[in-house]
């Protein structure tokens, strides 16, 4: 009966130390420096992920920038550890560009493109000759023809690539829809003089406009965002760890709490 015991409470001992194991922090990584642009992402590094991994052992240091250039340059060059700000075809395009050695590691929640109601409140309203508001940068022009297409408002041309799509692409105008290309940050305020508007989610958030709100959400997953690494790292044990944080249950939850509307990442269905 004793060994019995010595037995069971040694098996314990290993059993924590396994345990400890798993939550302990990478030991050749104290700290983990993670870089967003201000808001959403930010917030979730600090009410959510940042908790977390350091729960684990780490330190966690939030830098937040106000710009698309510097957060990838930063990561290169090391003075970041992850980047979280971005979708994958912009990466794919800035990494070739500047020559970075970047690896996308996990999608996070991203607010999406949607179409939101102006003079018209409902699809089921839509006529010929609708007018829909749209931003006019050709990157999210394209993700604007490619929900119309996706509505049956427009036919656009067969094997044409739908993240460079322009209106020279479309091959029936269903709708007869009237496209006005607007700023970005103008098309919340575009709302009164179009049926529609397609804002993008930062935008409509900051307008005080609820996501949940659009009339449609585009359905590509191309451009939920991704936290991304240096390639060199992404196999090591810390990057690993701020993976799962990020698709943890707890981050899971917090994110239906906080963020309802967004387009969640592809590998949580």
């Amino acid at each position: 009966m004793r060994r019995f015991v010595i037995k069971a409470v040694a098996a314990s001992i290993v059993g924590l130390a396994l345990s400890g194991q798993v939550l302990a922090a990478d030991p050749a990584k104290k700290q983990i420096v993670i870089g967003t642009t201000v808001g959403d992402f930010g917030d979730m590094v600090k009410q959510s992920i940042k908790p977390q991994l350091e729960k684990q052992g780490y330190t966690v240091k939030l830098v937040e920038f106000t710009d698309y250039v510097r957060p990838n340059l930063a990561l290169q060059e090391g003075s970041l550890d992850v980047n979280v700000f971005q979708h994958k075809p912009y990466l794919d395009n800035f990494a070739k560009e500047h020559k970075l050695s970047l690896k996308e590691a996990f999608q996070v929640p991203t607010a999406p493109l949607g179409i939101y109601p102006g003079k018209l409140k409902s699809l089921k309203d839509v006529k010929p000759g609708v007018t829909i508001a749209a931003p006019n940068d050709p990157s999210n022009f394209a993700r604007a023809l490619v929900m119309l297409s996706d509505l049956g408002w427009v036919k656009l041309k067969p094997g044409i690539n739908p993240l460079t799509a322009s209106e020279r692409d479309i091959a029936d105008n269903v709708k007869k829809v009237k496209i006005v290309p607007l700023e970005a940050a103008q098309l919340p305020r575009s709302r009164s003089d179009v049926d529609f508007a397609v804002i993008n989610g930062n935008y409509a958030t900051s307008s005080g406009i609820k996501l949940p709100d659009a009339v449609f959400q585009e359905k590509s997953y191309a451009y939920v965002n991704w936290g991304v690494v240096r390639a060199a790292d992404a196999g090591k044990p810390w990057a690993k760890d701020v993976v799962a944080a990020y698709n943890s249950a707890a981050f899971k939850s917090y994110t239906k709490q906080k963020f309802a509307g967004y387009k969640l990442p592809q590998n949580w269905n």
